[in-house]
């Protein structure tokens, strides 16, 4: 009997999933979905130019705890754009905490800042309101009202 049963533990199960897609950039899988342990134990990382996973790295990543280059969708994410509860982003971060050039969130930090509770050169808060902010977020949601349709 292994020890760990002995004194009342059960060893960590070995689970997970992950897929690779056949196509390739410079040797960099074009989707990478990778979930769980492997068989050694270690935690699957998604690595790809699309990466998909609790953890991943890639252009463009779906993760829980994630790095987008280009966008970044997760719990905990950063890169040039990042959507998350977390996010931290060069350009664009929205998330309920974010930070970024622009950044919008429940408490939010950027040099455009559309917040709750906020920092920014120019902020828009319920307490604090910026005309250069107002201009640039109303600006923004009316184009993306007309990209969808809705304007």
């Amino acid at each position: 009997m292994p020890m760990t049963e002995e004194i009342g533990m059960r060893p960590r199960s070995r689970w997970g999933y992950e897929w690779k897609s056949r196509a390739a950039l410079f040797g960099i899988p074009l989707v990478h979905v990778a979930f769980g342990r492997d068989s050694a134990g270690r935690r699957r990382v998604a690595k790809g130019f699309i990466a998909i996973g609790r953890f991943a790295f890639g252009a463009i990543t779906v993760a829980q705890f994630g790095v987008g280059l280009i966008f970044g969708l997760g719990q905990f994410v950063c890169g040039l754009t990042a959507v998350g509860q977390v996010a931290a982003g060069i350009l664009v971060a929205i998330g309920q905490a974010a930070t970024g050039l622009i950044a919008v969130g429940q408490v939010a930090a950027g040099l455009y800042a559309l917040a709750q509770v906020g920092y920014g050169r120019y902020l828009w808060t319920p307490t604090h309101i910026d005309m250069e902010a107002v201009a640039l977020f109303h600006t923004i949601y009316f184009k993306l009202a007309q990209l969808v349709g809705l304007e």
